[in-house]
């Protein structure tokens, strides 16, 4: 499996590259995202024969489709490695729950930092120490967080060898919980910096030092963001192993309903369908920052203006520039990189561009797509109906999922919704929802007490450059 950028690739380039390669490198060099020169296809034996899979099992039988240039005992050891009851807190490592015939949430949020996207960091630090320590090198993760990536990042990166991690995130944005995670870590491989902004004041100066090719080749500076190809990919397993959970034959359909920000989580879902995988519908859920929402509703995809950015009780979705949505407009446009590439510089340059009149209700009932948005009030009556009706505590995210869920709900079609977070990490919310504050797991009793490192920075991609420099 070869992998190119959407944008076409740089001068020089243009050879697509082995899984290894650009999972290291991140960003492509034209400033595009890596994507594989087609979706691997599962056939349906073998669909049946994963029905029965552990996870272990499963993310090999997934993942060997696209890292193709890792031998198969490698792989298999470092899946083994990381897909454990001591670190998911779970045989079944996504556990499912039913709250009644044909709707489901499921379980993603079991790892050390209590969000998705362990699931995809915690493989992350093993392919990352193992790609490494192959080539004999050292790497300096710049990332962006809007709550749980930064910490997911850091826990599976802490004390592995020849890798730093420089994290990104918007200051007094995050919940208390989320920053408490991330700023209390004391390992000397990680830096947190505190930007004066929102996110993608952040996300954009991850992409600058990225884009400047020879400060990135100087201080050998990769991703972690869902830029990277390897965390997107790493993702697509759950989707496999929520389906088969919650169905009994392969001939059934099942239609998921995802928190949406970055487009990361839902654009996994999109790969698995795209796989072969029996999924009717994709539902995609924002908060008020619903630059996703109006897209799929209108064809018009407008990033919005750091003072337009909304601070919501689902500040993990507080984000205007959705870096994977790159992908899948490349995807609908039938992989036009020329086009890709002139649609991003008219985005740089005016902040929209509009693909309502190219047959865009076709495009996009050809990939499954729905979508709607949630508001803070919708939030606190979902999390009150969730607990009334079935007795379960849900994160402010994970709601909004619920709530556009819902609204698409087809019966027949079980619905499985996407829980992204543990309640304890938003207890604020969860409060003004229940009147009472959500469980902790064990450990993370008084996690916001602890000393916190962190440092606070200006808006500014020279800034960062300075500080990763006199770092490395």
């Amino acid at each position: 499996m070869k992998y190119a950028s959407t944008r076409g690739g740089a001068e020089g380039r243009n050879a697509p590259q082995e899984f290894t390669a650009i999972m290291l490198e991140g960003l492509a060099a034209d400033g595009g995202l890596f994507l594989p020169e087609r979706y691997p296809t599962v056939l349906p034996p073998e669909l049946e024969a994963m029905r029965e899979m552990t996870y272990p099992q499963l993310a090999f039988a997934v993942l060997s489709k696209f890292a193709t240039d890792i031998p198969a005992d490698d792989l298999r050891s470092m899946i083994d490695r990381t897909y454990t009851r001591e670190i998911f807190r779970s045989a079944d490592v996504t556990p499912l729950k039913t709250l009644e015939p044909g709707l489901h949430i499921l379980g993603l949020s079991n790892g050390p930092t209590l969000a998705f996207k362990d699931l995809a960091m915690q493989l992350i630090g093993n392919l990352f120490e193992y790609a490494l320590a192959k080539k004999g090198d050292e790497l300096n993760i710049l990332g962006a967080t809007s709550g749980d990536t930064g910490s997911a990042a850091e826990y599976a990166m802490r004390g592995k060898k020849g890798i730093r991690v420089f994290m990104l995130s918007p200051h007094g944005r995050m919940s208390p919980f989320q920053a408490a995670q991330m700023f209390s870590l004391q390992d000397p491989n990680i830096f947190n910096l505190a930007v004066k902004g929102v996110f993608d004041d952040c996300q954009d100066i991850v992409k600058a030092v990225s884009g400047d090719a020879a400060f990135k080749a100087k201080h050998r500076i990769g991703t972690v963001n869902s830029i990277n190809w390897a965390r997107v990919a790493a993702q697509v397993v759950y989707y496999f192993k929520g389906y088969f959970a919650a169905t009994r034959t392969n001939d059934e359909v099942v239609t998921f309903s995802v928190p949406s920000g970055n487009f990361g989580n839902i654009y996994a879902g999109h790969i698995a369908r795209s796989m072969g995988l029996p999924i009717k519908r994709l539902i995609l859920a924002t908060n008020e920052n619903d630059v996703l929402d109006e897209f799929f509703r209108t064809g018009r995809y407008r990033v919005r203006k750091s003072a337009e950015v909304h601070a919501t009780s689902s500040p993990s979705m507080d984000i205007s520039k959705a870096s994977n949505f790159e992908r899948y407009v490349c995807d609908i446009l039938r992989r036009d990189t020329a086009r890709v590439k002139a649609l991003w510089a008219q985005l740089d340059a005016t902040g929209a561009f509009d693909l309502s009149g190219e047959k865009f209700r076709d495009m996009i009932a050809a990939t499954g797509f729905s979508s709607g948005s949630s508001t803070h009030a919708d939030r606190i009556a979902t999390i009150r109906g969730m607990h009334e009706d079935y007795g379960v505590i849900v994160d402010t995210h994970t709601a909004d999922g619920i709530k556009v869920g819902l609204q698409y709900r087809e019966a027949g079609v079980p619905l499985i919704c996407l829980e992204t977070a543990l309640p304890a990490k938003f207890s604020e919310t969860i409060h003004e929802a229940l009147g009472r504050e959500p469980g902790r797991p064990a450990g993370y009793e008084n996690i916001e007490s602890l000393p916190q490192r962190f440092d606070v920075i200006e808006a500014d991609a020279a800034q960062v450059k300075a500080y990763i420099a006199a770092r490395t």
